[in-house]
């Protein structure tokens, strides 16, 4: 996990500014809410569970880095993070997702976080043991423990057992050369007969009440898994392959789940991180009443006791949601915060405001993120043999392209770009493969050869994504 000390507020933005262009405001409310996380297991435990988490609502059209800036967000603290939409929940009684199953779905993400962890530092332990259980596979008649005399199988081509009075020297050698070859890869080719274990989950969990078909079938699936549990099946298999799935068996074998378990809970009650994008679309609005409006109210009530704090049952025990981050996004550009019911808007007290892209954060966009888009193409027409590169004038052609589309038409934000270049490198792309070798500049006169419709055309619908 990282270390949270080193993570001061101008730290986080400085991390942030390498992935989403200008929006400040933003990133200093969340470099503060993170840091204020740190600062409050640092106080007395009596007074640690006072302090609760002062939940983000982000306000701002599509494409501004609403999801991207809570995304690294969680990536940088190494806090279990999770994503959903408001819209795919409804109030309960009716057809779809309970809220309770985003705490669900967020602690099967921090259980999976902190096994890959644990796994990680077992790994070296695993693979031995996975190299002496495939030497038992290979030479099934000189296992430690057999007799001497069982034949020898699974040798290499070209290669013949020696006759031996059973001798342990003979074993000894004969193990250690398989097992210089296993270490040199000569023997991945080779097939070997594994079991397979169907293990089930140590917890089980039944969604009682639910309508969802999704969360029904987890429940049938846990039925089944704790039916089928401990039987296993035989699998023929490469040595190669074999190797993964004993090595996967041992690390199963060798973490403690309880201490995972034990590790998860505290990692996302103390330090979890939950997005809840297109809150918009359930806040009702004064002028409609009535119909589907019934159930998101109705999806802003149940989402109210998630936040404000409450124990939630998963197969890994209850967890407590005191004290888990919320950020809620939406671009309310139909609907408004104050439409959202007011103890939801209570529980969402720091409210930050993202603005509009324009033509500089365009350019900036396409040249500093690591992630930048004229980045990504330069490295995947690298593949291809092709050298891509920019000019200057074709980039700021670009950026104002983008933003005269986005204020002609749907203002999506920097979505635009990928619809800009995925046009300008059409045929580029297309033909990479017969340009290997060959250096190809995109230069203004290129941008708008290529993107003429776009700029001298004034019904710009059929280019919307």
């Amino acid at each position: 996990m990282v270390e949270l000390d080193s993570l001061t507020p101008k730290a986080i933005v400085a991390e942030l500014d390498k992935y989403v262009i200008g929006q400040n405001k933003a990133k200093r409310a969340v470099a503060i809410a993170l840091r204020n996380r740190t600062r409050r297991l640092k106080l007395p435990e009596e007074s640690r569970d006072e302090v609760a988490p002062k939940n983000i609502l982000m306000i701002g059209p599509t494409g501004v880095g609403k999801t991207e800036i809570a995304r690294r967000l969680a990536r940088l603290s190494g806090a279990p993070f999770l994503k959903v939409e408001a819209t795919k929940y409804t109030e309960v009684g009716y057809v779809g997702r309970d809220v309770e199953s985003m705490i669900r779905d967020l602690m099967a993400v921090g259980y999976s976080m902190v096994k890959a962890e644990m796994q990680a530092t077992l790994r070296g332990e695993a693979e031995k043991r996975a190299e002496e259980i495939l030497l038992d596979l290979l030479l099934p008649g000189m296992k430690k423990k057999d007799t001497p005399s069982a034949p020898l199988v699974a040798l290499p081509a070209g290669e013949t057992a020696k006759e031996t009075d059973g001798g342990s020297a003979d074993q000894g050698s004969t193990r250690e050369k398989f097992r210089a070859m296993l270490r040199a890869g000569t023997l991945d080719d080779r097939v070997v007969e594994v079991s397979v274990q169907r293990s089930g989950n140590a917890g089980f969990e039944v969604f009682a009440g639910s309508s969802n078909i999704e969360d029904l079938e987890m429940s049938v699936a846990n039925i089944t898994n704790l039916i089928t549990g401990g039987k296993s099946k035989k699998k023929s298999v490469s040595v190669r392959e074999a190797r993964e799935i004993i090595i996967a068996e041992q690390l199963d074998k060798l973490v403690d789940q309880d201490k995972i378990t034990e590790e998860a809970k505290y990692r996302v009650e103390e330090t979890g991180i939950v997005f809840i994008d297109e809150i918009d679309k359930i806040a009702n609005r004064s002028d409609r009443s009535g119909g589907q409006d019934v159930s998101r109210e109705g999806v802003q009530r149940d989402i109210l006791p998630i936040v404000e704090g409450s124990n939630v049952t998963t197969k890994f025990g209850v967890i407590d949601t005191t004290h888990i981050l919320f950020i809620a996004a939406g671009a309310f550009n139909v609907s408004k915060p104050s439409d959202l019911i007011p103890e939801l808007q209570g529980r969402f007290p720091l409210r930050v405001e993202l603005e509009s892209l324009v033509e500089a954060d365009f350019r900036r966009i396409l040249l500093e993120p690591k992630n930048a888009l004229t980045k990504q193409y330069r490295d995947l027409l690298a593949t291809e043999g092709v050298t891509l590169s920019f000019a200057d004038e074709a980039i700021d052609r670009m950026s104002a392209l983008a933003a005269e589309v986005n204020a002609r038409m749907e203002n999506i934000g920097a979505r635009r770009l990928h619809t800009i270049l995925e046009t300008l490198l059409e045929d580029l792309s297309f033909n990479a493969n017969d340009l290997a070798g060959q250096s190809v500049e995109i230069t203004r006169e290129y941008v708008d050869e290529r993107l003429k419709d776009i700029s001298q055309d004034q019904d710009l619908s059929r280019y919307i994504l």
